[in-house]
């Protein structure tokens, strides 16, 4: 991504600083490689409630902030189920509930589901976005 600003210092949309390059090694998920050596370290697991920026803590509502009851993964049940293409509250309603439902048989079976997404390069973006919008938190 370049590095763009605004006037007031703010990082510009991921559409507008996403390199063409970024874009390519984005939709082939390249870039998620590279947490394997957080999953090597023990940091992360391979599946999981994908991490997000720590700015969003604060916006979680009690039952968002769950899918921090297990590691963060590489991929979750909310990747595997539209990753970009869904709401944020759809995303943590995933997150919730892959907390609540854990076990071997669906972490396989969102392995599986993820190699199928990245081959087929669903979900990629959220509509009018290169990634997906800020979360801004969740009205009551």
């Amino acid at each position: 991504m370049r590095a763009a600003f605004d006037e007031n210092g703010n990082p510009l949309p991921d559409a507008i600083r996403l390199t063409k390059i970024g874009k390519l090694v984005r939709s082939a998920s390249v870039d998620e490689l590279l947490q394997l050596i957080n999953v090597l370290k023990g940091d992360m697991s391979l599946v999981g409630p994908r991490p997000l920026l720590m700015h969003y803590l604060p916006r979680y509502s009690a039952e968002q902030a769950r899918r921090h009851e297990v590691k963060p993964g590489i991929t979750g049940w909310a990747q595997v189920n539209g990753r970009n293409a869904i709401s944020w509250e759809e995303k943590f309603r995933l997150d919730v509930e892959y907390v609540d439902k854990q076990s071997f048989c669906l972490d396989c079976k969102i392995l599986w589901m993820t190699f199928l997404n990245v081959i087929q390069r669903k979900g990629i973006s959220a509509d009018g976005h290169a990634t997906m919008g800020e979360f801004m938190g969740t009205n009551p």
